[in-house]
């Protein structure tokens, strides 16, 4: 049912956990299915240094928060800002209309993050 790319980032996910020393912190929720992700995210001199998710949720969940660290760490909060969500779905294989709420909780993280950082 999922891409490999969506199983490996599930079962082996990257940057999870939390930064202390974060410099925007957010916690969503989608209302929808349930599933909850905090985004931490740590900026020096305008570029983003650090990510840290930790999400409770389905597999689709996990990989998209997984993956969008990957996308963000070593990003100018500018470049940050024009990240795209098909990008994202597209680079973990596609996510099914069942499972496309996870890019949305990913991408509703990265943008309350953003305006934390403003």
């Amino acid at each position: 049912m999922y891409h490999p790319t969506i199983i490996e980032h599930s079962e082996r996910p990257l940057n999870v956990g939390d930064l202390e020393d974060a410099d925007a912190r957010v916690t969503l929720e989608n209302p929808a299915c349930g599933d909850v992700m905090l985004l931490t995210v740590k900026v020096v001199t305008g570029t983003i240094t650090d990510v840290r998710f930790k999400t409770k949720g389905c597999v689709a969940s996990i990989a998209c928060g997984s993956r969008l660290t990957e996308m963000m760490i070593g990003q100018t909060l500018e470049r940050a800002r024009s990240l795209d969500r098909d990008h994202l779905v597209s680079s973990l294989g596609g996510l099914s209309n069942e499972t496309m709420h996870a890019s949305h909780l990913a991408f509703d993280a990265l943008a309350a993050a953003l305006r934390q950082l403003k």
